[in-house]
Order: structure tokens, then C-alpha cells, then sequence
């Protein structure tokens, strides 16, 4: 199935365990944007995220840290 962008907890949560030590607050949306992207089990369109999209990704990766 894969995830898609608006799977922003699943992200979350795979961003997590993939950047354990990384504080989310810090992360520049390129950055987010290619990490989302390269995630094993990502499978949507790349061009389909904006800045809406990866604000609630950071959010929740900062959700999932508290």
C-alpha cells in the first residue's frame, strides 16, 4: 500500500525511528520533503506535497517526540 503525504502521523513516526537524534524544529521542508520521499515504504507522488503538507509532517514528528 505505501504511505502517501497525508499520512503525516505514519511519517511522523517513520521519520522518527529513522532520525532518532534529529530535532524536527530544526529540519528546513527541503530537507523533510527528500526524507519523506526516500522513506522505504513512501509511495506517492512527489510533486503532490506543499508547505501545508510538510508543516503538519513537523508537527507531528514533534508530537510523537512529547
Amino acid at each position: 500500500m505505501g504511505l502517501k503525504w497525508t499520512d503525516t502521523l505514519d511519517i511522523a513516526i517513520a521519520l522518527d525511528e529513522k532520525f532518532p537524534g534529529v530535532d524536527p524544529m530544526t529540519v528546513r521542508f527541503t530537507d523533510l520533503h527528500n526524507w519523506v520521499c526516500e522513506l522505504e515504504d513512501f509511495a506517492d507522488d512527489p510533486q503532490r506535497s506543499g508547505e501545508k503538507i510538510l508543516e503538519a509532517i513537523q508537527m507531528a514528528w514533534m508530537e510523537e517526540r512529547a
